[in-house]
């Protein structure tokens, strides 16, 4: 019987470790993937694709000319370990990893809030 690996702490606020267990390498709980930079929240848009979301990222945005902020977003793809189950419209927490694949910066940590 191989010797499963401990739990990861990852130390951020308001993140729970999930409760079930993964074999993914890219899981940050799990396997091998460090999160470091930035840390953002935001809403799953789609979940069709495997190990993979889009999430919506909403934040103000300082225009200097008319002395006002103003709502911008961005859409940011994350990976999703096997470990954590979203839905589209869930709130979640996600962290910047190194690449993995052309356009996923991200992984998902943890969900903040149910649909």
């Amino acid at each position: 019987m191989p010797k499963m690996k401990p739990l990861k702490n990852l130390k951020v606020p308001g993140v729970e470790p999930p409760r079930e267990r993964c074999e993914d390498p890219n899981c940050p709980w799990h396997g091998t993937l460090r999160v470091r930079g930035v840390i953002l929240e935001g809403t799953v848009v789609k979940a069709r694709a495997k190990r993979m979301v889009v999430v919506r990222h909403d934040y103000l945005y300082y225009d200097r000319k008319y002395k006002r902020y103003e709502r911008r977003s961005s859409k940011i793809h994350a990976h999703l370990p096997d470990c954590i189950k979203v839905k589209e419209g869930d709130k979640v927490v996600i962290g910047e990893c190194r690449p993995l694949a052309k356009t996923v910066r991200f992984v998902v940590l943890g969900v903040v809030g149910k649909r």
